[in-house]
């Protein structure tokens, strides 16, 4: 299984804080049947920056580490960077690293509450340039989800969606849970990852949303995330089903 978010590398953000984190990280990643992983510190959030260059250094010594501890998991280069207006620049300057170093893939945050005013734009910018942004958990932000029709507009015109396993599986609570199921049943998400940052309050869960997927979707949902991953791993374009809107039943003439 392959891990496209994750915050693995350690001492750089809110995710692993030492490299004795990382190896546990990494041992229960092996366990949940993960393979590969997507290192993805934070950056521009207002709280951490992680550039390119650093990145690379610091997940050439993870992968160094974790062979000598003798765990199978290879860690990938990577970066989960908060929407903002000078992105298309950052990307230019080497700031912005693309999933797997030279895939055209760029993992985008957007605030937790808001979807920035700028957002369609800059996003259709990035696709002319060549990129295709994936909007990580879109399932947790507050404006997507009491106006899904926004990440309706966003997935048509191409943007890709990456909904969180833990999410599914209701550790951020029911109202994300519904939300992500909602997404998922409207075609608008393209992978499901971890976004994990420790092995306790924010661990990996994915083999416990994967299980819950395959029960209510069937097996071939569960192959089609699968193959996605691999494919941006390897630059290979991603074609989704068609998109819809999600519909909610009104209550009293309140959604």
């Amino acid at each position: 299984m392959i891990d496209i978010h994750c915050h693995i590398l350690p001492g750089v953000d809110d995710g692993a804080r030492t490299l004795e984190d990382s190896i546990e990280m990494a041992k229960a990643a092996a366990e949940q049947g993960i393979h590969t992983i997507v290192a993805t510190p934070h950056h521009r959030n207002n709280q951490f920056d992680n550039y390119r260059e650093d990145i690379l250094m610091r997940v050439d010594e993870l992968n160094r580490i974790l062979e000598e501890e003798n765990i199978e998991v290879n860690i990938l280069p990577g970066q989960e960077t908060r929407i903002y207006g000078d992105l298309a620049e950052g990307l230019s300057a080497k700031e912005i690293l693309p999933v797997n170093l030279d895939t055209p893939y760029i993992l985008v945050e957007l605030p937790t509450s808001t979807v920035p005013k700028y957002t369609n734009k800059l996003l259709y910018d990035l696709q002319v340039e060549g990129y295709t942004p994936i909007i990580v958990h879109p399932e947790r932000n507050s404006e997507l989800l009491s106006k899904p029709d926004k990440l309706y507009e966003l997935v048509k015109s191409g943007v890709l969606t990456q909904v969180t396993a833990a999410s599914l599986v209701g550790k951020f609570g029911k109202k994300i849970q519904n939300f992500s199921h909602e997404i998922i049943q409207a075609n608008l998400t393209h992978f499901i990852a971890s976004d994990a940052h420790n092995v306790r309050s924010r661990g990996f869960a994915m083999q416990e949303a994967l299980e819950d997927m395959k029960e209510k979707y069937g097996i071939d949902i569960i192959y089609a995330f699968q193959d996605n991953a691999y494919k941006v791993l390897e630059g290979e374009t991603i074609v989704g089903d068609i998109p819809e809107k999600i519909t909610r039943k009104k209550f009293l003439g309140i959604f």
